[in-house]
């Protein structure tokens, strides 16, 4: 029964995540499997992943072959490394003690780049937040101009209109004093 390391796939459309199985490669893509050793999300930033270590070194030394997408994420677990240097202790090139350093100071190397990645993009996340929030105080302030200077046009012709309806009644009341005065002396006389 020849076993693989393969993808199955769940969720809703344009919006997949995996189960990253084993199982006899006659069966059907999201059937039957032997394990499950993990899930693996591409919609994050960085994708997600999931993995049973030991359990996935396991199956590869039992001879499961991976699929082409497994054994990237495989390799970027570590499990193929693992799995090399295994090998290589196994065959005498150096011992187990070796290979265990060697594999430490590969992951923390690997550890080191992901983080910095992780790191790069709440960066940029954060610079793109901060030019956004700039923008739109921006456009805040160029509204409130806008505004105080609709504003202050309304006060202006508002009070142009109230001086020419003062200065309208103005002449009206000296005509109208005047008028009493005429009738005044007219009264007198």
């Amino acid at each position: 029964m020849p076993v693989k390391i393969r993808l199955a796939r769940h969720g809703r459309k344009r919006h997949a995540y995996y189960h990253i199985v084993v199982a006899n490669s006659r069966a059907p893509r999201d059937g039957r499997y032997i394990e499950r050793i993990g899930s693996y999300n591409p919609n994050t930033n960085p994708a997600t992943i999931e993995l049973d270590f030991d359990k996935a070194l396991d199956w590869l030394q039992k001879g499961a072959q991976p699929t082409d997408t497994a054994r990237a994420i495989l390799s970027y677990r570590g499990v193929l490394m693992k799995k090399h240097l295994l090998e290589g202790a196994k065959k005498g090139a150096f011992d187990e003690a070796e290979a265990e350093k060697r594999f430490e100071a590969w992951m923390a190397e690997k550890e080191s780049k992901i983080q910095a990645k992780v790191t790069r993009l709440a960066a940029e996340s954060d610079e793109v937040y901060k030019a956004r929030l700039e923008a739109e105080a921006k456009v805040n302030e160029a509204r409130a101009a806008e505004i105080a200077k609709r504003n202050a046009d309304l006060a202006a012709k508002a009070e142009a209109a109230n001086t020419e309806e003062t200065a309208e009644e103005a002449p009206e009341e000296a005509e109208e004093t005047a008028a009493d005065n005429s009738t005044e002396e007219n009264t007198e006389a």
